[in-house]
Parts: C-alpha cells; sequence; structure tokens
C-alpha cells in the first residue's frame, strides 16, 4: 500500500497528467479491443485512415471529459456524478468514431463503436471507482471501526455522510427490523442486535453509533443497558428535533446524554398551566442567572409574556443571559420585552421599587444558595440568602401587590442534615406563614413552593464532573458507594416548576415526580463502560478508570426525601404532587427569624446551630460547625487562652 500512498500525496498537477494518460491508454486498448471482439484480430486497425480516427478520437473524448469537469472531481469524494459524466463524455467519444469513419472512409465495422464505448465507459468508470475505494480504504486505515445501530433514514444518512470521513468506517449496520436483517444497504449487511457482541470481536469494533433520533428515552435506555458492558465507545446522533430545526447535522456524533441513561421520558407540558401565570403579564426571575433561574426563562420566554424581569446578584451571568435571551426574542419574533437588573434579594427596599416601577404581576425565586458544603463553610451567608432573602423578597412581593409568587426549593429541605436543606426548610415555612395572612385577603399575593432533587447539568452536578475526570484519565471521585439521588434534567424541572406554580391556591407545597433514584456509582461506571474504557477495580485490575470512594461531604445524606410525612395528594398533572405539611403562624416564624437575626449579626455560629435545630425543621447536623471563618477565629481564640 506504501506506492498508493506515494501516488496519493503528489501533487494535483501531476495527477491531472497521470488520469489524462490513463484515459488515453483507455481510448486506444479499448479501440483496439473492440476490433478484436468485431473480427478477431485487429490487423485491420492498423490501417493508416483507422490512425487518423484513433487519433481524432482521443482528442474528442479528452476534451469532453475536460468540458464535462471529470478532471476536477477528486477521487476521495466520487459520486454518481463522475459516473454520469464518464457515460456521456464516452457517449461524444462513441459518435466521434462513426463520424470520422465516414469522413475518412475507413473501413470500421457498423458494430465497433457500440462495443468500444462499453469497453470505454468500463475502463474510465470502472478504474475510478477502484481507486476511490483505494483511497477510502486508505483514509480509513487508522479510524475507527464503527457499527451503525438503526439501519433506518438516520442511520443510512449517517452511513453516507461517515464515507467521506477519515476517522470513520463504518463496517454494518444494527437493527431490531426482522425484515432488513441480512439485507444489504448501501453495501453493509444489517444484523440482528444478538450478533453485535461477535461482530465487536470479529471486526475489532471501536464505537457503536446510536442513530435512533426519534426513539423514547426509555427504549434508548434499554438498548444502552444492553451495550453498557461491551467494550466498545457508545455514540449517539442529534435529537430529531435538533436535526429538523438546523441546530445540528446528522454527522454531529456526540456522547450518550445522561438523560438516555436514567430512561424517563419528559410529559409533554400542558399549555393552559405553562401560560397561565405567564402570557402577556409581567413576570420576575430571582437568581436569573443560575441553571434553574436561565431555564425558567427560556421557558417563560415561549409563553410570552408582555416583560420579562431578569433579577441577578453576578454581572456576568445577567450579561450572559440577556444575550442568549435577545437572541431567542430575535429569532422568534417575540413583542417580549427583557428588563435586566442588578441587585440582592436581600435588599427589600430595592426589590419592592422594582416590583412596584414595573408591576410584576408573577415572581419565581430561584435565588438561593445550593451548594451543600460551600454553605457549610459560609454558614451566615446561607442563612442571609436563602432564609432571610426569601422572607423579604416575599414581602416586598406582598407590598408591590404581586400576583402569584413561586420558590424554588429542594428535597434537601426534607429532615435536613445540612445548613442549606435547614435554610429551604426555614423559607418555605416562611412563606407558608405569609401565605395564611394572604389567604384572607381578597388580592392577596398567592405563595407556593416547588420541591424537587438534583438536575442534569445544573453548576454543582456531578455529571460534568465525571466526564472530566474520564477525559483526564481517572479516577472518577465518589463521596460513597451506597450514595443514592433523584435526577431531573433542567428543562423539565423548569417546565413543571411552571406548571406547579400555576395550580397553587396559597401555602401550597409541590413536590414533583423524580422517578426511581440513581445509584451514583453505577452512573459513574455506565459513563467509564460507554466511553469504551474499562472500570479499574479488584476483579479488573487491568482497566482504564478507577473509581475512588472520597466520603461523604459535610451535612451530606446517602439518600435524599422529598416528602416530610405521608400526607400526598395528586394533582391534575401527573408528575406534580401537593404535601400537606405542618407550618408556622407568622407571630411564631416572626420570632425564630429575629433571633436568628441577631445571632447573624453578632456571628455566633452556637446560637444559630441552636436556633436552626429547635426550629420544626427536622433539622438533625451530621457534623460539627464547619463555618471556616468561625472555625479560624476559634483556633485563634484557643492559641490566646493557651499562651
Amino acid at each position: 500500500m506504501i506506492h498508493f500512498e506515494q501516488i496519493w500525496s503528489i501533487s494535483r498537477s501531476k495527477k491531472l497528467v497521470l488520469s489524462v494518460a490513463f484515459d488515453v491508454f483507455f481510448v486506444i486498448f479499448a479501440f483496439y479491443a473492440a476490433y478484436w471482439t468485431r473480427i478477431g484480430h485487429i490487423e485491420m486497425a492498423y490501417d493508416r485512415l483507422d490512425q487518423y480516427v484513433l487519433l481524432g478520437t482521443i482528442l474528442t473524448t479528452i476534451f469532453c471529459f475536460f468540458q464535462l469537469g471529470l478532471y476536477r472531481a477528486i477521487l476521495r469524494y466520487l459520486t454518481f456524478h463522475a459516473l454520469a459524466v464518464v457515460a456521456t463524455g464516452t457517449l461524444f467519444s462513441t459518435l466521434s468514431i462513426a463520424l470520422l469513419s465516414y469522413y475518412f472512409g475507413a473501413a470500421v465495422p457498423r458494430s465497433v463503436p457500440l462495443i468500444y464505448g462499453a469497453y470505454l465507459c468500463i475502463l474510465c468508470g470502472g478504474t475510478r471507482l477502484v481507486a476511490r475505494v483505494l483511497v477510502s480504504q486508505l483514509s480509513s486505515k487508522g479510524g475507527h471501526r464503527v457499527l451503525i445501530y438503526g439501519a433506518g433514514s438516520s442511520g443510512r444518512q449517517l452511513a453516507l455522510a461517515l464515507r467521506s470521513s477519515e476517522s470513520s468506517r463504518v463496517i454494518g449496520f444494527i437493527d431490531e427490523d426482522k425484515a432488513l436483517i441480512n439485507k444489504v444497504i448501501l453495501g453493509l449487511k444489517v444484523n440482528s442486535p444478538e450478533r453485535i457482541a461477535k461482530l465487536i470481536e470479529r471486526y475489532r469494533i471501536s464505537q457503536v453509533m446510536l442513530a435512533l433520533p426519534s426513539e423514547t428515552r426509555s427504549r434508548r435506555k434499554e438498548i444502552i443497558d444492553s451495550l453498557v458492558d461491551l467494550p466498545v465507545e457508545v455514540l449517539t446522533i442529534p435529537s430529531i428535533e435538533d436535526i429538523m430545526t438546523g441546530k445540528a447535522q446528522i454527522d454531529e456524533v456526540k456522547d450518550v446524554e445522561i438523560e438516555d441513561l436514567l430512561g424517563r421520558d419528559p410529559v409533554p407540558p400542558k399549555n393552559c398551566l405553562m401560560e397561565a401565570n405567564i402570557k402577556n403579564k409581567v413576570v420576575m426571575v430571582t437568581g436569573a442567572g443560575g441553571s434553574i433561574g436561565a431555564e425558567l426563562c427560556r421557558q417563560i420566554l415561549k409563553a410570552k409574556p408582555a416583560s420579562l424581569v431578569l433579577f441577578e446578584l453576578s454581572e456576568f451571568a445577567l450579561y450572559s443571559l440577556e444575550k442568549e435571551l435577545n437572541q431567542l426574542i430575535t429569532e422568534s419574533d417575540s413583542k417580549t420585552t427583557l428588563i435586566p437588573l442588578l441587585g440582592s434579594v436581600q435588599r427589600q427596599n430595592r426589590l419592592f421599587n422594582i416590583m412596584k416601577s414595573f408591576s410584576v404581576q408573577t415572581v419565581y425565586h430561584a435565588a438561593a444558595y445550593k451548594h451543600v458544603p460551600l454553605v457549610e463553610f459560609n454558614v451566615v451567608e446561607g442563612v442571609r440568602n436563602n432564609v432571610f432573602g426569601t422572607y423579604v423578597t416575599a414581602k416586598a412581593a406582598i407590598d408591590a401587590g404581586v400576583e402569584s409568587f413561586v420558590l424554588i426549593s429542594t428535597d434537601k429541605a426534607v429532615r435536613p442534615t445540612n445548613v442549606m436543606g435547614a435554610t429551604k426548610r426555614m423559607a418555605e415555612l416562611g412563606l407558608q406563614a405569609l401565605a395564611e395572612i394572604e389567604k384572607e385577603k381578597d388580592t392577596g399575593t398567592r405563595f407556593c413552593m416547588v420541591r424537587f432533587g438534583n438536575v442534569l447539568g445544573s453548576s454543582g452536578s456531578v455529571i460534568p464532573l465525571f466526564k472530566k475526570q474520564i477525559n483526564q484519565g481517572g479516577p472518577i471521585t465518589v463521596t460513597h458507594p451506597d450514595i443514592i439521588r433523584y435526577f431531573m434534567t433542567i428543562p423539565e424541572a423548569a417546565q413543571l416548576v411552571v406548571q406547579a406554580g400555576a395550580m397553587g391556591n396559597g401555602g401550597d407545597v409541590f413536590v414533583l415526580d423524580m422517578g426511581e433514584p440513581v445509584k451514583i456509582v453505577d452512573l459513574a461506571a455506565n459513563l467509564v463502560n460507554l466511553s469504551g474504557l474499562e472500570v479499574k477495580n479488584e476483579s479488573n485490575p487491568n482497566g482504564d478508570i478507577e473509581i475512588s470512594f472520597s466520603g461523604l461531604r459535610p451535612g451530606e445524606k446517602l439518600y435524599e426525601e422529598l416528602l416530610i410525612g405521608d400526607d400526598v395528594s395528586r394533582t391534575e398533572h401527573e408528575r406534580i404532587m401537593t404535601a400537606n405539611e405542618r407550618f408556622l403562624t407568622l407571630g411564631e416564624y416572626a420570632d425564630i427569624l429575629s433571633r436568628l437575626d441577631d445571632a447573624c449579626h453578632k456571628f455566633n455560629h452556637e446560637e444559630i446551630r441552636r436556633l436552626l435545630i429547635e426550629a420544626p425543621i427536622d433539622f438533625n447536623p451530621t457534623n460539627g460547625i464547619e463555618d471556616l471563618v468561625w472555625n479560624k477565629a476559634k483556633k485563634e481564640a484557643d492559641k490566646l487562652v493557651r499562651a
């Protein structure tokens, strides 16, 4: 093959000379071969007049091939068009023999031009096809050997796209349709799923590409589960929606989405619920630059609000979100007005002036500190932002006459073992206390809370971290071998939050159906296997990626809950439940808040811990006070005492 590689590497001008030389030879060979085929010998073809016919045919043929663009075609990307050009040029070449023979009066049998044309077409077209195959084999020699799972239209398009790829070589199709099994499509055999393991071993397959963009996630999960233990990398093409809208191309293969590993099919949102608190209204999102807040803004835009107030503490996050949403508004020709505002949810006067000035009707309160260890290390700020920030935002909403207020809560608020969860449960209690007062008014603010677990791809999510660690060669760090979590996609969570908010009567605690919990160590192992690698452990010491256990972080639980009690009711949405839980009166809550404010002001962490434990939130901390500033000051004080 080294000689072919040297030929492919020569300059374009030299390749042109070679192509013309070969075609001249093919014309001469076809001319004499046609004579031999017709009369059994070629002596007659040496007649002088016949040489004029041959010379004229050569010139005519090469001229036609030039004019038709045959010599501009690149062998690597040769298509049917090039073969059509060869056939057209051959036709002109055949006609030239007939016309020149008549003009010169050469004794050329009438069947010779026809035989000549067949030979020339086979020689010029066939050699180019052979050359194309050789080029393809050379270019894919060091590439990945690929099986395409799905022989439908998407699979066929992917196979065609990969034919011009230098990094991949398609070996065959896999499909469950019995009518297609053992058939040949695009020169590739369609195999049954039962043969995957044998094909991988026989042909040294390194990648399986899923060409199933329209399959449900539950079905995709079944297929992925059947592939996860095989020694191949599993990739997938974009979703059918992204392909249809032009956001992605069919050949833009990527890693298997974590959503497919969960196998959770989203329920289409109900438009009446999505629009109830949004359409033609002024909507405000606090913490708009965060993962949940940003997705809420995207979903809210689809429901066509009159104005959308983006309230965010981080200048960069607000800038990035405003730029993205303005682009969405331009593309959708929306009439929504964006109002980007900087500020803290701890400033009630700022919040009131905003809500009053823009006549805000609906508030989605997503502003919070949510990272468990960081809140453990910064207790006062966690309490100030999550507890007091929620309460003063709610008070500002009441004073400004806001119609609906929706708090984004968390499963960590249920029997919390960390400060973050405790502060979110305290925030829920504050809204419940205010809701009892507001329900007595004719036009009071309607408060509700929506509680759910982890979302995929959010800041702090384990999935991006795991993928980064795999790309770096490991190890993957998991806190505990038995830790489990609920997961949901950010778009689904945002849609359910909006829909739940539309169903609230006042003081409701909505709980989202998170599906089945996922064992984190199994999730990490699946990500390793789907990358075509193996987990390194005692039973497989020669594996690629090791999973190490770092121990539970401060305040972290092995499992999370969504309900405090068993008193739960269904709603009109199949994935939204409502929980009836105990709450405090506004006077009782205000008393706790006053003492908590004083403790925070004095940085009295022992008092903060005591107040949170005594509050009716079932706070049961699993570790001591972890606040970094408090611990540093305590150590310095202990040094002075010892001195």
